[in-house]
Parts: C-alpha cells; structure tokens; sequence
C-alpha cells in the first residue's frame, strides 16, 4: 500500500519556512478540489476518471497547490453524481479500480501533493447492501436500525411521519413496500429519495465508518472531506419543524436534522483515529451552520481540523461586507485555535466569475452577466483571499477564469434536483462542465481524441480559455494563479497567523498588512486614489497610474 508522505512532501507556505511544521501542514494549505468526471478523461468514454487525474497531476504541481481534493470516485448508482454510495471500499468502474486510486496516491506523494478524498457519512445510496437488506427483510429487521424507517401518520399510515422536506425538493420521506406487497414504512432522505440517511445512534453505523476511516488512510490518503458533517444527528424523536419553504431557513437556526450537538462526539471519536496515523491526517467539515461561531464547534482541538467557510462564499464584491466577514471568521476560529479556512467556488454553486458579473444575488444564478466584469473581479477576489491567512480551497477550472454554463440545454442536465419541483436549484450542472485543456475543438483535451465526448457540453468559446492557450500569456487567468501561488509559497505572511492589521483606505477599498507584506482591494469601478506601499509583487490588474488603485482589483505590496 501507499507510504504515507510524512518526511517527503515539499514544504508547505508559512509552516515550513518559519520552522512551524509541528504547527499542522494544513492550517496554510492551498487546496484544489477536482471533481473527477469533469476533470480529465484517460479512457475516452467521456467520464472523467482516476487515470485522468493521475496523469495530470504534474499540472497540479506546477501550478503550486498543496493538496488535492477529490471528490466521491465510490461504486455508485450516480443518482447523486457519486454522493449516493454504494460500496465505500470500492472505486466505480466508470472512474477506474482500486489500483488506479493507490497509483494516484502514490504519485501524488512522489510530486510533494497530498490527497484528500470525499467521505459521505450522512447517508447511503438505495443500492448499498445493508439497505436493500433492510427492504427485502422487511419489519423487524436489525438492518432498519441503521437507517430511519418510521411508520407513517394518518389512519392508514400514509402520510409522512414528519414533515420535513428534502433538500432536493418535496418531501424527506419516502414510502416502502414490505416483501409481501403491503405499503409499509417510510425511510428518511435529506436529499434524493435514492440517499436513505443513516441512523448515527445505531452503534453499527460508528462501527463501520470507523473502518472506513481506516481502510483509505491505510492506502495513504492524508486526509477526508465530510459531506453534509453537520447533518448526521437528528434530533431526538424527529420532531416536526411546523413549517413549509425549508429550505429558506437553511444556513438561520438549528434544525432537527442539521448542526445538532450530537455530531460533535461523532468527530472526536473519528480524531482519535487520525492522530493514530502518522504525516498529520486531517478532515474537513462541510457544515452549513447559522453563525461562523458554530461553525468553530467543528475545529475544537480534539475534533476536525477545518470547516469550510461559507460565509465567506456567499459575500458580495463589496468592502464593507467582506471586511466583516473576514473579522467575524478570524474572530470565530480564534479561541479554538484552528485555521479559517477561504473559498469563493465549488461543485455545488455558480463559479465565482459569473457570480460576480451579476448583481448580488446568492450563490446560485442563472444569467451569464458581464463576463468581463465578472473575470476582472474573480481575479481581484482570489488575490485577497489568497493574502488572507489561513488555508484557501481553489475549484477546478477557477485558474483558467471559467464561468459557469448558464445555457445548457435540459436534455442534457443532470443535476437531480433539476428534476424535482421546489427544491435545491438544480442548475449545479453549469460549474461542472468538463475543463478545456488543449486544442481548438471539444473536447478541448479533456478525452484522448478530438471531438470525442464529454458528459455535459463545452462551449466552443472555450477554445481561448485551455490550459495550452493561457500558458505563457502573462495576463492570463492561469499565469495570475501560478505567479500567486508562487509568491504565497515564497513570503510565509500571506497564509500564516490569525489576523491582519487594516489600514485607512477610502470607501470601497481594503487595505490589510501582514508582516512584510500590504495587500490592496479596490471593490468600485473606477479609479481610487491611494499611496502605493513598497514594492508592486502582483496585481489582478494593469495600473492606472501610480497612485491610483485599478477598478475592480487587488494588488499585492512588499514592505
């Protein structure tokens, strides 16, 4: 199996050059998530895969990131693009085998890169063997216990037996047959019906995925990305939440089914494992909590290592609003000692360009917007969050300055939740359409053949936005990203610490200092006056003229 990559792996931003590296690798890590399907194609059957990823690995190394995330690559029905998981300890055959998943790990090592895989703990898919046991045994069986079967209200039981409502839309129930052809009991799902949630009081439950934990970090992995971390307790009796339009609520209170006190023990249990391990193991919580002050329950010393920061995600381009962001974050992770962790796109919301070429309006938009304003300001956006401390995730595809595809056609969606009323938005399949590499014609060096397929579409516009048509361009999106990633690897200020110092800047602009180091925002269209400090390291933007801050742009100061 895998050697762990303790002892071998480059050094990371500020741990290794202040001589920190018992501080943890990851509290300054730049992390790249790749969803696999989407990333690159080895086999030329239009799926992305593991092979793919193995054999762009260089390119991850190159562009200076630290680790890499992967997201779900498990034996699945794909209900769920991968989330809905079958057999936890099996790769599916559309992205590879186990042996493809040890030789990614393996070279990833090699290249200093650590891996990071995706954890699903808050449900199955429908498929998964203990499941359909649970159906074909029908009442009584000890397989039940593992999930939520509840016998439903009304005089005939056949109305839910709460009324929650899934996240994908409609409700979060389900109803069975039993073995004899009678309706039966309905089972919980927080999201597809096709991803039944595990019951965490099973003690069977906190068995298995404590060998689960086991059997990847034996194959070298460094870490886990927990899916839905806050959602894996319920609360005690499953209690109506008495009222419609759930989702609204999402991310403002405690709910019964999501951020209960209950997940914490979960993960102290699960950091008693990874501290077993040698090379600093981590995992990361996906909680969507009300306050970053909740998120910080996460990131307790003896639980996960980080949380990610939606708050921070779902900021508007403007100063103010990220100031405070940025001052509750830091304030929140304080008093537990743990990295804030930035982000600006993932597999699940609108890519940052787009979002930002449009007035703000969440994370989920439809319309393409000002392109040109929306690059300019995605580009200003990752210089400050890189200058920021702490650990910073990039999303595949956000190097090159990709929007998302607002105009995809509704044969070819793939979201579930676009086929379900009143849910989630299910237009996630816009920032996961395949990554252009090379080559004027789709697939753009995504497969091995020009012209073959991809599983969603490219547009043709995509052509000027390959890897191979940015590389060595010095105003290009990629060439911004490696020269940033080169310069946060060279000045250990950008990711260590837990503060910045704000200076006096005009309304519209931040202005922060870290040891050595001033960074610059310009949130307006138009030129803003302000001192230049130092030496320009790099800037999002051309200059106006000295003196004066580019709209739209971050700029970067040696002091």
């Amino acid at each position: 199996m895998t050697q762990n990559l303790a002892d071998t792996t480059r050094p990371t931003t500020a741990c290794a050059a202040l001589g920190g590296g018992s501080r943890g690798w990851w509290r300054d890590a730049v992390i790249y998530q790749v969803y696999p399907r989407s990333f690159a194609d080895a086999n030329g059957d239009g799926m992305g895969d593991l092979p793919g990823v193995r054999s762009r690995l260089p390119y991850l190394r190159d562009l200076g990131v630290d680790a890499v995330w992967l997201s779900p690559f498990y034996a699945s029905p794909q209900a769920d693009a991968g989330y809905d998981v079958a057999d936890y300890r099996a790769v599916d055959p559309m992205f590879g085998t186990l042996l493809d998943a040890d030789g990614l790990i393996r070279d990833a090592h090699a290249l200093g890169l650590r891996i990071i895989v995706d954890l699903v703990p808050n449900h199955s898919s429908d498929q998964h063997e203990w499941f359909q046991r649970a159906l074909r045994e029908g009442p009584g069986s000890a397989l039940r216990e593992r999930y939520h079967f509840r016998p439903g209200n009304g005089v005939d039981g056949e109305l839910p037996p709460n009324d929650w409502e899934s996240i994908f839309g409609g409700p979060a129930w389900t109803r069975t047959t039993d073995p004899d052809g009678t309706r039966g009991d309905w089972y919980l799902h927080l999201f597809a019906p096709e991803q039944p949630d595990f019951n965490w009081d099973s003690p069977a439950v906190a068995d298995e995925f404590r060998s689960i934990l086991r059997f990847w970090l034996d194959m070298g992995v460094d870490g886990f990305r927990v899916d839905v971390a806050h959602g894996l307790v319920k609360a005690p009796g499953l209690p109506d939440l008495g009222s419609h339009d759930q989702l609204k609520l999402l991310g403002n209170d405690v709910m019964p089914f999501f951020d209960q006190d209950g997940v914490h023990e979960i993960y102290r249990a699960w950091r008693r494992i990874l501290d077993e391990y040698p090379g600093e193991r981590i995992a990361v919580a996906e909680a969507w909590t009300p306050t970053v002050e909740r998120t910080a329950n996460y990131v307790r010393p003896d639980e996960l290592h980080q949380a990610f920061n939606f708050q921070y995600l779902g900021t508007a381009w403007d100063a103010a609003e990220l100031r405070a962001v940025i001052d509750s974050s830091l304030a929140a992770m304080r008093p537990v000692d743990a990295p804030a962790t930035w982000v600006l796109s993932n597999h699940d919301v609108t890519r940052h360009a787009t979002r930002f070429a449009n007035p703000p309006g969440g994370t989920q938009i439809r319309t393409p917007g000002d392109r040109e304003l929306g690059l300019r300001r995605a580009r200003a956006a990752t210089l400050l969050m890189l200058a920021l401390p702490g650990s910073a995730y990039l999303y595949q595809g956000e190097e090159l300055g990709l929007p998302d595809v607002t105009d995809l056609p509704d044969e070819v969606r793939q979201d579930p939740s676009f086929f379900r009323a009143s849910g989630q938005d299910g237009f996630r399949d816009g920032c996961r359409v395949p990554i252009p590499w090379s080559g004027s014609t789709a697939p753009f060096g995504f497969g091995p053949s020009e012209g073959g397929p991809s599983w969603l579409p490219q547009p043709a516009e995509w052509a000027a936005l390959s890897v191979e048509a940015q590389t060595g361009d010095p105003a290009s999106t990629l060439e911004l990203y490696r020269a940033a990633l080169a310069v946060r690897r060279e000045r250990p200020e950008l990711g260590a610490g837990s503060s910045v110092e704000w200076l006096r800047a005009p309304q519209g602009v931040l202005a922060f200092r870290r040891e050595g180091f001033v960074c610059l925002v310009n949130t307006t269209g138009e030129p803003v006056a302000h001192p230049t400090h130092g030496r320009l390291l790099l800037a999002s933007a051309g200059t106006v003229e000295p003196g004066l801050l580019a709209p739209d742009s971050t700029s970067w100061w040696a002091v």
